[in-house]
């Protein structure tokens, strides 16, 4: 295992941390505790020493199964990281029963890495309101968490100024080689680590899609261009290691399989080992994902809020994705039709609400006709037995 210093601390953490969002499961959808505790310990033993969870992860019980994995000596190992759901916070006082809580679940006295959970402009400011500074220093200054951070999924000019809003430790923003201007991208990264920030890693797979057996048609001709021969996998996790400003990559192991191979490959991701031939061969692929991609869209949710309701960064998002990984079209499809449902969702948010309005072409900075893209979600996603998936998904969760 390699390791990487926060810049403020010294401390040293193991290049790959385990994400604990998507544990394994048993057949009734719970976790399963005896697979998923042997895990996370068989990843300590081989230098794992970070350890991420989330008061929402697994509907509470990821921080309660982190907490007994950390039990006969573990919790000495690894440094824990948690998160303030600011999502559901509604004062100041709710901080401090939502932290004490946390605290029970995982059985300890204090939380390494606390973070404030998926902040952008908007929920960073009602945070503020809210009294979010007063509670970091309050805790830290209590002992309960040792150090803050937070985590980001907002627009580039929202995470310079959240960096600059707090002295932060460290930060936990969406990066790989698809996401370069994305949310915080390539000059977040850098304009953090400026600050002396360390930065934690998420969504390094693109939620598994990056180490994809069988990538996308023409992928793997521009691999098999490099001299060493590697899966797409340790490309996408070589990748990100190949930059220094990096500290720590969480990924959301939860097949054996997959974690033998994430360790070997932490053991040998030194930063700027990649040569030039080798980034210029990820820059192809990345482009010729970016080929694939139906719309141009970068998810800078520049078009939001939509007054129809619509969600126009995850329409185009799943839009996407169902062309770029074909073999996952029919789960995007089914995604499509329940996660934008009213039952999932609160309230509908499909691309066929749009009333062509033309509010979000005024503000999109890459100049999509949005309202003509949407037609075409339209089109692939909301044909068929649609609403027929949505009414399973509802029925079984009224039982």
């Amino acid at each position: 295992m390699l390791y990487r210093k926060v810049p403020k601390t010294g401390q040293e953490l193991s290049i790959l941390g385990f994400g604990a969002m998507r544990l394994p499961m048993i057949d009734d959808k719970t976790i399963d505790e005896k697979r998923a505790i042997a895990q996370i310990r068989n990843s300590i033993d081989n230098g794992v020493n970070y350890v991420d969870t989330a008061w929402p992860y697994h509907g509470g019980q990821s921080e309660v199964i982190v907490g007994k994995a950390l039990k006969d000596g573990y919790r000495e190992k690894v440094a824990i990281a948690d998160k303030l759901p600011q999502f559901i916070v509604e004062s100041r006082e709710q901080m401090d029963e939502i932290l004490n809580e946390q605290l029970r679940r995982l059985d300890v006295d204090c939380i390494d890495y606390y973070l404030i959970h998926a902040v952008e402009g908007n929920s960073w400011d009602r945070s503020v309101e809210l009294g979010v500074k007063d509670f970091l220093d309050k805790a830290l200054e209590s002992g309960k968490i040792r150090y803050a951070g937070f985590s980001f999924h907002g627009v580039p000019e929202d995470f310079k100024c959240i960096v600059d809003a707090y002295p932060w430790t460290f930060c936990q923003i969406q990066y790989n080689f698809l996401d370069t201007e994305n949310q915080a991208g390539t000059a977040g990264l850098k304009y953090a680590a400026s600050k002396d920030i360390a930065v934690i890693i998420m969504e390094p797979l693109r939620g598994g899609n990056l180490s994809a057996p069988t990538p996308p048609d023409g992928v793997q001709d521009i691999f098999d261009q490099a001299e060493t021969k590697r899966p797409p996998v340790e490309w996408a996790l070589r990748w990100i290691w190949n930059h220094p400003e990096v500290t720590v990559v969480l990924s959301g192991m939860n097949n054996e399989e997959h974690i033998e191979q994430n360790l070997a490959i932490a053991a040998e991701a030194a930063p700027n080992s990649l040569t030039e031939g080798e980034i210029a061969i990820v820059d192809k692929v990345a482009a010729r994902y970016k080929e694939l991609m139906q719309v141009p869209c970068t998810g800078c949710a520049y078009c939001m809020p939509c007054p129809a309701g619509v969600r126009i960064p995850g329409c185009f998002e799943m839009f996407n994705s169902a062309h770029m990984f074909t073999d996952k079209a029919e789960r995007n499809k089914f995604q499509y039709a329940v996660l934008f449902s009213q039952e999932m969702a609160g309230e509908s948010a499909y691309a066929s609400q749009c009333v062509e309005c033309g509010q979000c072409e005024e503000h999109c900075p890459q100049h999509i006709a949005i309202p003509e893209q949407l037609k075409r979600v339209v089109d692939y996603f909301e044909q068929g037995d649609m609403k027929a998936m949505v009414n399973m998904v509802a029925n079984k969760q009224k039982d």
